[in-house]
């Protein structure tokens, strides 16, 4: 799995887990929903570190949390 196809997932899960679609977590997090959408669909090719961090914020978790998951070890 490529690391950004991993920022996918991670993203999907947490959201799934907060119970929070792709529409709120742009909306909380300023990151506009179409660069949301290119994350997801995997159309970046290289989200940014600070875009993600922003993605963080708005789910309440950290970026060592977010990265803490057998996704990026694969």
């Amino acid at each position: 799995m490529e690391t950004r196809e991993a920022v996918a997932e991670r993203i999907r899960e947490i959201c799934e887990e907060k119970g929070i679609t792709r529409y709120k977590l742009a909306a909380l997090s300023g990151v506009p929903h179409t660069t949301l959408t290119s994350i997801l669909n995997g159309t970046s090719k290289n989200p940014g570190i600070v875009t993600i961090k922003k993605l963080c914020d708005a789910l309440g978790v950290t970026l060592a949390q977010f990265f803490k998951s057998e996704l990026f070890n694969k």
